[in-house]
């Protein structure tokens, strides 16, 4: 049996929290399908399946699919994902009291500014938030960004195997499990049967985009300015430099409160 553990906290904004909607690869129209079957982001559990560690998780291996698009990958460590679950949440393995799950916002926040370490050096993410509810956005993310970084609410009715979708036996109700951060990876289309690939728990999920609309409460689109993925759609330019100000001036009006 394989065992899993939430740890999204409910989605919060913050003042001058970065967007990605002024970016201009967000105006345009997103592929109408994106599948990557050919290529294996390999993620990975990191404890996900002990403490709720599933936001530090999640830009694990956000950064570990990032590679793989690029035909390379990159070593993280239980021990890294745990170390900063500590740091972006204040967690501590010595008291199972603290392991509260993390606030997407606040924990891209911090790997932005202080870095996500790994054994050969850290990663400094630049991320904007997205409306969760436009699905074109989700899918220029994905397609442009590697992949999208989602809080969602589970139901109970999606802790029995098989395809994630609205109508399964049980419990649907949103958020009747609790919250969790995991990545879309890939899709099939764009209309609401069409299926998507999310990444968690170490594993590749399926589930349909009427599931996504249903459980999703935030999404945010990442990207590594040590990496470059091979892609028409990745930030460039006036992009980039947009985000990096966006985010420079979020990290300076978090210093100030």
């Amino acid at each position: 049996m394989m065992y899993r553990k939430l740890g999204c906290k409910p989605a919060e904004t913050r003042i001058n929290q970065p967007r990605l909607s002024g970016l201009r690869i967000m105006g345009r129209r997103a592929p109408a399908r994106l599948v990557r079957d050919h290529i294996d982001p390999d993620p990975l559990m990191l404890a996900n399946d002990q403490i709720g560690d599933c936001t530090s998780v999640g830009i694990a291996n956000h950064l570990r699919a990032t590679a793989a698009l690029a035909d390379y990958q990159i070593d993280v460590s239980t021990g890294d994902a745990v170390r900063f679950y500590s740091e972006s949440t204040g967690y501590n393995p010595a008291n199972p009291d603290s392991d509260q799950g993390g606030v997407e916002v606040d924990v891209l926040g911090i790997a932005g500014r202080d870095g996500y370490h790994l054994d050969h050096g850290a990663y400094y993410p630049l991320w904007g938030t997205i409306d969760p509810q436009d699905r074109n956005a989700i899918a220029l993310v994905v397609a442009g960004m590697g992949c999208a970084y989602l809080g969602v609410q589970l139901a109970v009715a999606d802790q029995t195997p098989g395809v994630w979708d609205t109508d399964r036996s049980g419990d649907n109700t949103p958020g009747s499990w609790g919250g969790h951060c995991l990545l879309l990876w890939d899709y099939t289309g764009l209309a609401d049967d069409d299926q998507v690939t999310l990444l968690t728990w170490g594993t590749k999920q399926k589930a349909t985009w009427r599931w996504v609309r249903s459980r999703i409460m935030e999404a945010h689109g990442l990207i590594w300015p040590q990496m470059i993925l091979p892609s028409g759609l990745y930030p460039t330019g006036p992009d980039i430099d947009r985000l990096r100000a966006d985010n420079a001036a979020f990290l300076a009006g978090a210093v100030a409160q």
